[in-house]
């Protein structure tokens, strides 16, 4: 039997109903559920037990801890350079000379004169008075001789030559090793080196004389030197309004490829706690003196208070509030609210998911 075109029309839209139906009943479970797709949107992190490690740092350049800067004791004309910079000295070493003609004069004629002031004998007052003025005369010249040697006070490295042979000595007032503002030859000591480095006030309160310290070099990298503090200044430098205290790391380690002047990062660790809970730093929230953390506990994300303990920069000691093993979700990850299912927002958005629906998205 034929059917009309009336009824086939009707069975026709009557199946097409149903198919749709049923994709709108599949479509809204799978976004109605809260699928595992959704869940693997949300970031999570788990607590562990561990070490934690806070500590400052500060950036500064290499310099040697023992470095002097020499000028010639007598005035004259420079005869002879021995050495260029770059040279290594040891202890003792002639670095320069001058012309010691008429100062080797002045020794012989004082020399002669204290020796008949001596023969004279210092029975007399007189005869005393002479005899200490002539073994002074001496003693004047004898160290004039000795001011046109410049030798090197230690073991080290020559840093800087200032003169040349010919010219004139510089002796602006110093002495046979003594620090000059501008010597004539400048040594250091490359193998006992420091770094002054720049704390803010709240960090150099952390800081103890004696304390260990790592050193890192901007150019050479993988290259770390060990060091310790061994001077706090008590008087702060203020630069653009920010109040800094140079503080000086010695190293008691230096790898062979550092050298004088390379910038490097001091860090020194301020406070250490070990076997204890700890959780990524990025995980605890501070606000009005309280932290606090997001755990995740039965498929929800629960804000709850903690006690920190040693903070550092990638992990932070916690005491009480969560243990080993805990879920714990970030910031970025959680919802708006302190309690949320997780996977989906109030009004049915999706963590991470398109659009979000109403009240979801952020």
């Amino acid at each position: 039997m034929k059917l009309s075109t009336r009824r086939r029309s009707l069975i026709t839209n009557g199946i097409l109903a149903v198919a749709l139906l049923g994709g709108a009943v599949l479509a809204y479970s799978a976004l109605g559920t809260g699928g595992s797709s959704a869940d693997a949107l949300v970031r999570t992190v788990t607590a562990a037990r561990g070490t934690v490690e806070a500590s400052v740092s500060a950036s500064g350049a290499v310099e040697s801890a023992q470095s002097r800067s020499l000028a010639f004791a007598s005035a004259g004309t420079v005869e002879k350079i021995y050495v260029k910079a770059g040279d290594t000295v040891s202890k003792g070493q002639i670095l320069a000379r001058l012309d010691d003609d008429a100062a080797q004069e002045s020794l012989s004629s004082a020399s002669a004169a204290y020796e008949a002031a001596a023969d004279d004998g210092t029975s007399t007052a007189a005869l005393y008075a002479s005899y200490v003025k002539a073994r002074n005369a001496y003693s004047a010249a004898r160290r004039e001789v000795a001011g046109t040697v410049l030798k090197a006070p230690f073991a080290g490295t020559v840093t800087a030559v200032n003169g040349s042979v010919g010219g004139s000595s510089a002796t602006a007032g110093a002495g046979q090793g003594e620090e000059a503002s501008s010597g004539f030859i400048t040594v250091a000591n490359t193998r006992k080196l420091k770094l002054v480095g720049s704390f803010t006030e709240s960090d150099v309160t952390k800081l103890k004389i004696g304390r260990p310290a790592t050193i890192t070099f901007d150019a050479l990298s993988g290259v770390t030197a060990t060091g310790k503090i061994t001077q706090i200044e008590p008087v702060a430098a203020t630069s653009e309004n920010v109040v800094q205290y140079p503080v000086t790391i010695s190293f008691t380690k230096v790898p062979d490829e550092v050298r004088l002047g390379q910038t490097a990062t001091v860090q020194v660790v301020t406070d250490r706690a070990e076997d204890v809970v700890t959780v990524p730093s990025v995980a605890v929230t501070t606000a009005g003196g309280q932290s606090t953390v997001t755990l995740l506990k039965d498929g929800r994300q629960v804000r709850t208070p903690v006690e920190i303990g040693v903070k550092g920069t990638a992990t932070t000691e916690i005491r009480s509030g969560v243990a080993e093993g805990d879920t714990l979700v970030p910031p970025a990850a959680t919802g708006t609210g302190g309690t949320q299912q997780l996977g989906r927002f109030p009004g049915g958005g999706m963590i991470g998911g398109p659009g979000g629906g109403p009240g979801g998205g952020r």
